[in-house]
């Protein structure tokens, strides 16, 4: 055996396990979607391991293909799921929030209430903004 296939082998050996931590992560995130019982509990589950574990298949990946060019095509596809799951998360977070879907015994600090009464008195008729739909323009 070759020193050229004993690199080969480990590289093999390493993506492989990255495959399988990456997996492992991601099938974590999954049922931790699945168990968790609202959506601001979920919010760790679906962003934090499961972008980690995206990261670990893609590295695997790279490392298995050994070339530049499938590298500089799985780059974007990080950059794009670690710009996006965080918002997407926090929308989601933000949503149940406002729909009263969590269960306030999970909150050590809740910062939102000030926000979300204030939002929900300039919506109800006659509240602080005088049933306007927005600013009032010109005289």
């Amino acid at each position: 055996m070759s020193d050229a296939d004993l690199g080969a082998d480990i590289l093999d050996l390493v993506a492989a396990v990255l495959l399988v931590v990456g997996a492992a992560l991601t099938l974590a995130a999954a049922i931790g979607l699945w168990r968790l019982p609202d959506p601001l509990s979920r919010l760790h589950a679906a962003t934090k391991p499961q972008i980690l574990g995206l990261i670990l298949v893609v590295i695997a990946i790279a490392v298995s293909a050994r070339s530049l060019s499938v590298l500089l095509l799985l780059v974007p596809v990080v950059v794009f799921q670690l710009l996006t799951a965080p918002i997407s998360a926090h929308m989601v977070g933000r949503a149940g929030y406002r729909n009263g879907d969590y269960d306030p015994a999970f909150l050590e600090v809740d910062e939102l209430a000030a926000d979300v009464d204030a939002a929900r008195a300039d919506e109800a008729p006659g509240g602080a903004s005088g049933g306007t739909q927005g600013p009032r323009l010109g005289p």
